[in-house]
């Protein structure tokens, strides 16, 4: 009877406001619980949990027995209370995961708030906050593939990500502007669950490099430090913005990545099989998924601005091996692409409509005027 009665209450603790969503990832419906912290939590950040049993001790809330002294327990915390004193200094430009972020991401966001206490003590931020960075990362070769050791230097004062292609080197080999840099994690497409795609402009063009480190806290807290660096110049450069106008623009997940074919701008030449990426307004395409530089960039506007997306190909169209189809409509020209799949393409054209339904900004104007449509 006892242990109908434990779990009839602790369904009920688990419908309390902020008590419905993961208390690390936001995840609806957590099934599971830490009875030492007092938290309600999702399938997947449980298992983080129980990487730190000296810290956090998990149980399933509908199949694991409970007693008097845990149901009580949780009933005097809860998401709420706990997340008032595990995150009460919580930096704005520190990234707080979502559940369909990767494993790295969600485990050192927990380990931060728990194990370290990064978000009660503010010195044991620095890492990431203090305006500069040295350190080596595993960088991907551009023309050979294989991951080699360079040193990185991450300087606000300076307004750039530089790496080094050996330690004692005078010159960087790059120089990354803060002003137009993007950090996103991509452990599927590197090959490493800490694998993370830094990208910037050079000559208005896209450049990527690929690094991880083996240590997920060295890599997150360089991501947190990019993230940081951002934050600090976009205070600067927009003095009358907030946080909540800021953030969102510290750094970004590409909007769809996936192969499709394109033709050429007279439509006559063959298809070809291509990685193509949109970020924001680009939509850029690859050889291979790790190249350094885009093959090629398509600008994608606003709908008010003369751009669409059409389903389906011009009748006379040949080449194609895919016939799932795509038209890009831009003031210029119009650009084809063919999919695999009916879900592929639907895909697509939702993330195209995404951006096509938001009004260009001014810099955005700038932006176009630049850009060199390549075929």
């Amino acid at each position: 009877m006892a242990e109908e009665r434990n779990r009839k209450s602790l369904l009920e603790l688990a419908q309390r406001p902020g008590n419905s969503t993961c208390s690390d990832c936001g995840a609806a419906d957590p099934d599971w619980a830490s009875y030492t912290l007092g938290v309600f939590i999702c399938l997947n950040c449980s298992g983080i949990h129980r990487n730190i049993p000296q810290i956090s001790r998990v149980k399933s809330v509908r199949l694991d027995p409970w007693d008097d002294v845990q149901i009580e327990y949780m009933s005097a915390l809860g998401n709420k209370v706990v997340r008032e004193k595990y995150e009460t200094k919580v930096p704005p430009f520190y990234y707080k995961p979502t559940s369909s972020d990767c494993q790295v991401l969600r485990e050192q966001w927990i380990r931060a708030k728990f194990e370290r206490k990064e978000f009660i003590y503010s010195e044991k931020q620095e890492p990431y906050s203090a305006g500069y960075r040295e350190g080596l990362l595993w960088k991907r070769g551009r023309d050979n593939g294989q991951f080699l050791s360079r040193k990185f230097v991450l300087s606000e004062r300076e307004g750039a990500l530089k790496y080094f292609n050996k330690n004692d080197a005078k010159e960087p080999k790059a120089i990354m502007k803060i002003e137009h840099l993007n950090a996103t994690f991509q452990p599927a497409k590197i090959g490493n669950p800490n694998g993370l795609q830094i990208t910037y402009l050079k000559d208005n063009s896209t450049r990527n490099i690929f690094v991880f480190h083996e240590d997920g806290k060295e890599i997150v807290d360089w991501y947190n430090a990019i993230r940081a660096a951002r934050f600090h110049y976009l205070q600067v450069a927009y003095p009358g913005a907030g946080d909540i106008d800021l953030v969102p623009k510290l750094t970004r997940n590409f909007l769809k990545e996936g192969f499709m074919e394109k033709t050429g701008p007279k439509h006559t030449e063959g298809f070809k099989k291509r990685w193509f990426t949109l970020d924001d307004r680009r939509l850029m395409y690859f050889k291979d998924p790790l190249d350094a530089f885009a093959r090629g960039e398509v600008f994608i506007g606003s709908t008010e601005n003369h751009y669409e997306v059409q389903e389906g190909l011009p009748n006379a169209t040949q080449g194609n091996h895919w016939q799932y189809g795509i038209t890009i409509v831009t003031p210029e020209r119009k650009f084809l692409f063919t999919c695999e799949n009916d879900l592929d393409r639907s895909e697509w054209i939702s993330a195209f409509r995404k951006v096509l339904s938001k009004p260009m900004l001014p810099q955005e104007y700038a932006v176009e005027a630049h850009f060199k449509h390549k075929p």
